[in-house]
């Protein structure tokens, strides 16, 4: 399963979206992020399905590749698709032991699928078209006013940036402690829920193990470098805008005005 979880990975390619800024995609995902929960009609979402459909042909991502991460949030999308179309009270359509389905729980359901399935996208986009150096220096350029209210931006991002660095090693970890159970007569597929929980538990304490002792080592090497966080500190790659910067803040402005224009409607 964290094989199939692509967040935090990064996607090499030639687009218009990988040359961006990163205070740029930063900026555009957090808006589309928050403009799934805007929209309450058929117009609004057919906006955020056209948006998203333009980025991901920007990318020159494959979109088979992006939808693999889904896998990871079918459990999460069918439970509380249980509970918005059993839950929300409303004219009953079926009735069976009890249990109600109403119009107005399949329509929440149905948005409330819609929703995380493009935040999955969205956030999914931004981490494979940016590279974690570039997330980090994103970040530390867009949050830099918070260090006047003595905020510690740099390790803050910092942090980030090593958590996102070690999604993909952690999966690697992962797999490869898989294979080993596997290979020694581990069964994680039979047996009810309880019973494949337990199972999962040879699989997650050499994982936090190996955490521990990658996170050991890596503090370790940062004190043998003198690391002092980011007073004083160049960048190697310092980040400037160009044109294409500005067209895509234009972009980001239209259409957050015709998602709060069709929310109207």
């Amino acid at each position: 399963m964290m094989k199939d979880i692509t967040i935090g990975q990064y996607y090499p390619a030639d687009s218009i979206l990988h040359r961006l800024d990163p205070r740029v995609k930063l900026m555009a995902a957090a808006c589309y992020l928050v403009s799934l929960f805007l929209f309450r009609n058929a117009a609004g979402l057919m906006a955020a399905t056209l948006g998203l459909a333009a980025m991901v042909w920007l990318s020159k991502v494959p979109f088979r590749y992006m939808v693999k991460g889904l896998r990871a949030i079918l459990v999460i999308l069918a439970v509380s698709t249980l509970f918005q179309v059993f839950l929300t009270p409303g004219e009953a359509l079926v009735e069976f032991w009890g249990l109600r389905i109403s119009l107005e729980g399949l329509k929440k359901a149905g948005f409330m699928i819609v929703r995380l399935t493009y935040l999955i996208l969205g956030s999914s986009l931004l981490t494979l078209t940016t590279t974690p150096n570039q997330l980090t220096d994103g970040l530390e350029k867009a949050l830099g006013p918070l260090g006047k209210i003595h905020v510690p931006v740099h390790e803050v991002t910092m942090m980030m940036s090593i958590a996102l660095r070690f999604i993909p090693i952690l999966m690697e970890e992962m797999d490869k402690i898989r294979k080993a159970q596997l290979a020694r007569g581990a069964d994680f597929e039979s047996g009810n829920l309880v019973k494949r929980a337990k199972a999962l538990l040879p699989l997650l304490v050499p994982l936090f193990v190996s955490a521990f002792r990658r996170a050991d080592s890596l503090a370790l090497a940062m004190e043998a470098r003198c690391y002092r966080g980011g007073q004083g500190r160049t960048k190697m790659k310092p980040l400037c805008y160009h044109r294409r910067d500005a067209a895509a803040y234009l972009a980001v402005a239209g259409y957050l005005a015709a998602v709060l224009f069709l929310r109207r409607f």
